[in-house]
């Protein structure tokens, strides 16, 4: 439960600069990442965990029942307001991803955006997620994780400081996280060096 308050703190501080802050990764390449994964979206009830700001939300494909959450709710309040900027209609909910209070098989798909950097137990997440999907069904991830080599030791060496201030972290096996909670990756794509990548995953 501490480490559920202590994420959601520090993102409700966040809120009102997020957007700032992750500008520049925005046009490094993250408008052309989320294109790139919203074309393989498959499923008609899709569920966004880390809804954060809704930056997603001009990229869903029309007539696809999205449903969003959040730990945080002042990150809620401004993926309200945009979704209403854009006509959508977007259930939002204050949830955490490792406690989703949707029955099993609820969706068809999951997308998850730069939010596993930031769960306290990405194993658990992922479990939750598992349950709440169909068999079959599938998560659609964009993710930053710990690189090989000594780039990965100096990620390392720098996660606590990210960990502190922006409450994410950036040394995340995340890969070994999916495939330990029970999904097959099905597409692997870096999209900056082998640290930001597009991973495909499918729930038996």
């Amino acid at each position: 439960m501490m480490a559920k308050n202590s994420v959601a703190r520090k993102y409700d501080r966040l809120a009102a600069i997020f957007d700032l802050l992750e500008n520049p990764m925005e046009m490094m390449g993250g408008k052309k990442w989320r294109k790139r994964l919203f074309a393989q979206v498959e499923g008609d009830k899709i569920l966004e965990v880390g809804v954060g700001t809704g930056k997603n939300f001009p990229y869903y494909p029309p007539h696809k029942s999205v449903t969003g959450i959040d730990i945080s709710k002042k990150m809620l309040a401004k993926a309200a307001w945009k979704a209403a900027q854009l006509k959508l209609s977007i259930p939002l909910y204050n949830m955490d991803v490792q406690d989703l209070k949707f029955p099993p098989g609820s969706f068809d798909a999951v997308v998850s955006t730069f939010v596993f950097c930031s769960v306290a137990d990405p194993e658990k997440g992922l479990e939750e997620i598992k349950r709440v999907l169909k068999p079959g069904g599938k998560i659609f991830f964009l993710e930053h994780v710990r690189p090989r080599g000594i780039r990965g030791r100096i990620f390392d060496l720098l996660n606590p400081f990210f960990v502190r201030l922006l409450g994410n972290n950036i040394n995340r096996p995340t890969l070994a996280a999916i495939r330990k909670a029970g999904f097959t990756i099905t597409h692997e794509e870096n999209l900056f060096s082998d640290i930001f990548k597009f991973i495909e995953s499918a729930r038996p």
